[in-house]
């Protein structure tokens, strides 16, 4: 077992840390380190350079990266060609849409897109809406999701044209919301903001208040059917994120009806397509996101996967000309070594952690962690990061339910990750003395990991 023990650190406190490695994290089970937020120095190390699936402690990297190599500044766009002539307010041709992975389009957007049609008097269109997604390359599903995940929102598709459901930015996904009727009756069900061309079979039943609720919204793996089933009793409901089931075609569908609401008419029965916007094409209008300064905070504190993988795919297509992952992932290491990070045996896979494939270690993402105060950004990378006991969901995060204890409370900002049997938090925290320190634990081969892993962080925390 490594252990490492610095002069800065009394032998009272290592005890202590030995002790909440064993009774808490786990010998068999955890890697951890702690270090000097001040000088970086390795204060304690136990299988520090112990190779573990990191899960969304992925981010940490993913996002250092996105910073740096895209900016604070940077703008995802969207752009609407036409091809073909306007005669007497009907657009002759084609009307397109070029992605560029823009997650923020949500219905407000698509609204926006439709106004400017309008104000260049299009009332009909007589040809295709046609989606350019042609920026990213490669299978639109992360790697490592599995049949069950590709329903749900933390597998959805990345796709350079996609849209949001609500200002959390989970692109390609819209929301199913189910609400108990009349015992004996299906309950009545909403998606937010559309169907987009996806189909709903509601089979559910509601059933008398106290009974088990055994309601399940999900689409059916590679197709549009979204299926409703179970029991929902009576003063419950349920609320569901949904994946697209093809994000680019799903976000046309969207952008079909809104146009339609805004009194422009697509002569074809069936106008949705997908392919490359031609040379000849007229630009008519281009859109801009926020900017990656004003997302980083819902992307980390809310652990984003969409926004991760667009993150890499942009990064890749921007420094290597593909937006693939493999592209994507040579930008993420060609910044690890430049600044010296110890990753020669990482294993790499995709920017959100979701992957199985990955492992990093504990030392490592300390270490980055060190050296990302140095950098310009690091101000809105700290901001970002969840805060332990802040039940405000804005500042809190994913830690807002964690750590409410009034010694812990508003002392630990870290970034948490969860697969199967994978628990990780890592990140900056105030110990009993009043002095900072940065630490990172990976747990695995615990599914109800989080219990053990806070134990250990409140003992280390107490000890320091």
């Amino acid at each position: 077992m490594e252990k490492m023990q610095a002069t800065t650190l009394s032998a009272q406190a290592v005890a202590a840390l030995n002790q909440a490695v064993e009774q808490h994290l786990g010998k068999d089970k955890a890697t951890f380190t702690l270090r000097d937020r001040q000088t970086g120095e390795l204060l304690y190390s136990y299988r520090g350079e112990h190779l573990m699936r990191p899960a969304s402690n992925m981010k940490i990297i993913t996002g250092a990266v996105a910073l740096e190599e895209l900016g604070l500044d940077y703008r995802f766009q969207t752009e609407l060609y036409c091809e073909g002539e306007i005669e007497d307010d009907i657009l002759n041709g084609n009307l397109y849409v070029k992605g560029y992975g823009d997650p923020t389009i949500n219905e407000a957007t698509l609204q926006h897109f439709a106004d400017q049609l309008v104000q260049k008097g299009i009332t009909a269109i007589n040809g295709y809406l046609i989606g350019d997604d042609t920026y990213f390359t490669g299978d639109t599903l992360p790697p490592g999701v599995d049949d069950e995940g590709e329903t749900h929102y933390y597998g959805a598709r990345i796709s350079p044209i996609t849209m949001s459901p609500t200002d959390d930015f989970d692109a390609s996904t819209i929301v199913v919301t189910a609400e108990p009727q009349q015992v004996g009756e299906p309950p009545i069900f909403t998606v937010m903001p559309h169907l987009s061309g996806h189909e709903i079979t509601n089979e559910a039943t509601t059933v008398a208040g106290g009974e088990e609720n055994t309601l399940e919204i999900r689409r059916l793996n590679g197709t549009n059917q979204i299926v409703i089933t179970g029991a929902l009793p009576l003063g419950e409901s349920a609320k569901v994120w949904v994946s697209l089931q093809h994000p680019t075609r799903n976000t046309l569908e969207f952008f079909k009806m809104v146009c339609e609401q805004k009194g422009i008419q697509f002569i074809k029965a069936q106008p949705i397509a997908v392919g490359e916007v031609p040379e000849n094409a007229q630009l008519l209008y281009t859109h801009q996101s926020r900017t990656v300064a004003e997302l980083f905070s819902i992307f980390m504190k809310l652990s984003n996967n969409s926004i991760a993988d667009i993150f890499v795919k942009t990064l890749g297509k921007l420094q290597h000309g593909v937006g693939d992952y493999e592209s994507g992932l040579r930008v993420v290491k060609d910044y690890l070594a430049r600044k010296k990070i110890d990753f020669a045996t990482w294993q790499f896979v995709d920017g959100s952690g979701l992957s199985h494939g990955i492992s990093l270690h504990a030392n490592g993402i300390s270490q980055l962690l060190f050296a990302l105060q140095n950098e310009p950004y690091f101000e809105v990378f700290f901001d970002s990061l969840p805060v332990g006991g802040n039940e405000d969901r804005t500042i809190g995060g994913t830690l807002k339910e964690r750590f409410l204890e009034p010694e812990l409370a508003g002392k630990i900002f870290a970034k948490t990750g969860y697969i199967h049997e994978v628990n990780c938090l890592s990140g900056y925290a105030i110990g009993a003395s009043g002095k900072d320190y940065i630490f990172s634990i990976m747990l695995e081969g615990r599914e109800d990991g989080i219990p053990f892993l806070d134990a250990g962080l409140k003992a280390i925390v107490s000890a320091i």
